[in-house]
Order: C-alpha cells, then sequence, then structure tokens
C-alpha cells in the first residue's frame, strides 16, 4: 500500500509508507502529535511549526494506552475528514495516522515508559497509568517521525512537563516546546471533550478558566500569597453548583511545591456533569 497524496500533504497509514515520506523532507521538521477531532488549539500548534520549521508532521492517532477501563476510548471524537482539512490548511506536509495494530503489532506492548514519582499525582492520580500510556507512544511517534522539535500544548500541562523529562532523561534529541493554551473569546479552554457539554454545562465550566484568572489577578495584581491566590480561586469555584472540584493546586513551572514567590503554575481539574475538565494559567507570585 502506498500513502495517499492530497495536493501537497502526504497522508501515511503504515511505518513504511511513513519512513518513505518522512525521508523525502529536508531541512527541519517540528511534529505535532494529536489525538485527532482537531480545533483551533490543534490549528495554533501546527501554526507554530509551520512558521518555526521547513516542514511539518501532523500525527493522528487515539491512543488506548492511555484510555483507563471506564474512560471514554470508544466514543472519544473521530473525524479526520476534517483534520486532513486542518492539516492542509495550516500547511501540514505528513499526517501519519496508523491503526492501533500498526502502532502496536505485537498488542499491549511489554514495555512501557515510566513517568516516575510525577506521574501518580494530579492526572496521574486519577487516571492511574494514563501517563504511562501516553509517554509510550510519544516516545515511539518520536522514534518513527525523528522531529528536530515537538509541539505541545500548554494545556495539558503536567503531560507536557513529563515529555520534557523524558526527551532530557532517555536522550531523545528532540526540542519540546510548549504553546500556549487556545480559548475561547469566553475564555474556556478549547478541548476536544468540550462537544461532550450540554449549553448548560458549558455555562458552568466557565467557572475553571474564571478562577484560574481570580487567582492569577490575585498574585499579580493584588501581592497574594501561596495561600491567598489558592483560596481566591477557590471561591470562585465554590459559587457553582454542578462543577465536581478534583483538584486546584499551585506549583513551580515544573509541578514541585509552589515557591513563594517568582513565576508558578496554577492548576484546575474538575467533572462538569459526565464530562471531565482540566485547565492552567501561568502565575506571578510577588
Amino acid at each position: 500500500m502506498s500513502a495517499t497524496e492530497t495536493a501537497s500533504l502526504v497522508v501515511a497509514r503504515s511505518r513504511a509508507e511513513l519512513a518513505a515520506a518522512r525521508a523525502a523532507l529536508t531541512g527541519t521538521v517540528g511534529v505535532v502529535m494529536t489525538m485527532g477531532a482537531l480545533h483551533a488549539g490543534h490549528a495554533s500548534l501546527l501554526r507554530t511549526a509551520r512558521a518555526a520549521c521547513d516542514h511539518v508532521v501532523l500525527t493522528v492517532f487515539v491512543n488506548p494506552l492511555q484510555f483507563g477501563p471506564s474512560e471514554d476510548f470508544d466514543r472519544y471524537p473521530r473525524t479526520f475528514d476534517n483534520d486532513l482539512e486542518i492539516a492542509a490548511a495550516e500547511g501540514a506536509d505528513i499526517v501519519f495516522a496508523p491503526t492501533v495494530d500498526e502502532m502496536y503489532p505485537g498488542g499491549q506492548p511489554a514495555v512501557l515508559v515510566t513517568p516516575g514519582p510525577l506521574g501518580e499525582v494530579l492526572e496521574g492520580a486519577t487516571r492511574p497509568g494514563h501517563f504511562a500510556g501516553a509517554l509510550t507512544v510519544v516516545c515511539k511517534l518520536l522514534h518513527l517521525t525523528r522531529p528536530d522539535v515537538a509541539y505541545f500544548g500548554e494545556k495539558d500541562y503536567q503531560q507536557l512537563v513529563l515529555i520534557r523529562a523524558m526527551a532530557r532523561d532517555l536522550d531523545l534529541g528532540v526540542e519540546i516546546r510548549g504553546v500556549p493554551t487556545v480559548r475561547e473569546p469566553d475564555g474556556l479552554a478549547l478541548s476536544s471533550r468540550n462537544r461532550y457539554l450540554s449549553p448548560a454545562d458549558r455555562e458552568r465550566a466557565l467557572v475553571l478558566s474564571r478562577a484560574l484568572r481570580v487567582g492569577a489577578e490575585a498574585g499579580a495584581g493584588l501581592g497574594e500569597s501561596p495561600d491567598g491566590i489558592l483560596a481566591a480561586a477557590r471561591s470562585v469555584i465554590a459559587q457553582t453548583p454542578g462543577v465536581e472540584l478534583d483538584y486546584l493546586v499551585l506549583t513551580d513551572p515544573d509541578l514541585g511545591p509552589a515557591p513563594q514567590h517568582g513565576p508558578a503554575r496554577l492548576l484546575v481539574a474538575a467533572r462538569v456533569s459526565a464530562t471531565r475538565l482540566i485547565d492552567n494559567i501561568p502565575v506571578e507570585i510577588p
């Protein structure tokens, strides 16, 4: 089977097709890894990669290893035709869209990338095994696409920090760059899971970004301490019924303990009806 070529966009379904298309690229290569259902946030990643690199590879793969038994792997949105339109519009050169059997020909891999202690807190505490699955597929895709730079959104901030650590600790020879979260005009962080929200739930979900903004303003604008920043953000969420808070934490930029002053990160996860959402924002502690 040969890769499909649409205008200047090559769609590779197999490792062999990807290898052939990748060998034809000269100059610097950026990769954007997604699970499909592309939106404006993914488009921003592609645009950033396109501006900085000679060529861009997009991967589209819903990775079963990072879904728990009760999570939404089967109903995760799959919109491949629309994904190709966005990839072409943003100047991608290759889309690698393998099947599960192509990525894991032997079934469940016996060797996984262990995320370490950071993979067991926050998202890792709620979703055991999630980061081992995510890091394993990212590591495989880095080897297959061989980029100079890989671009990841800051919305999945813990994942970004762990991928940076993996690239550094395992000497993967690729630069990992974070790209700021893209939001709707009303502040809601773009996510493929937003489509699960009813109109009423979507309105409730706005409390997450609002709480983060209030926390950030409490630090930079009002000079609050770390405890004051958290208290300000938590009070906003407490005023909205129907939002079940999982965690709200203030950390340093590498997800260690919050500093007493300087750059920090405020992260939140909550369930709005049946949909679990995450968000985060940089904070400056005076």
